[in-house]
């Protein structure tokens, strides 16, 4: 077989891998806290944010702009996570192929 077909045969097998792969992040989740744990975020590790829990605790009006910024905090560690999670799994996909770009 050529090396041309054999290529596209792992590139085949590489974008079957991705997609369960994918499937499986989804399903997978990452939490973070901010505000010594009044503020929790849980992202699936596609990205998604799926869950915020707020301790009743931390629902003073007047601090409204540090609640505001304990969930922006809470959400982008989630989110950074998420991302290191996928960046992971796909990285094992990847390696060893010697694909450039990949």
């Amino acid at each position: 077989m050529s090396s041309i077909g054999k290529l596209m045969k792992q590139v085949a097998r590489a974008q079957q891998e991705a997609g369960k792969i994918q499937e499986q992040l989804a399903q997978r989740s990452v939490e973070a806290t901010s505000g010594g744990g009044a503020v929790k975020v849980t992202a699936s590790c596609d990205g998604n944010i799926t869950a915020i829990k707020v301790d009743p605790q931390a629902l003073n009006p007047a601090d409204a702009q540090l609640l505001e910024d304990m969930l922006l905090s809470a959400i982008k560690q989630a989110q950074d996570k998420a991302r290191e999670v996928a960046n992971s799994e796909m990285g094992r996909l990847t390696s060893g192929m010697g694909l450039p770009g990949m």
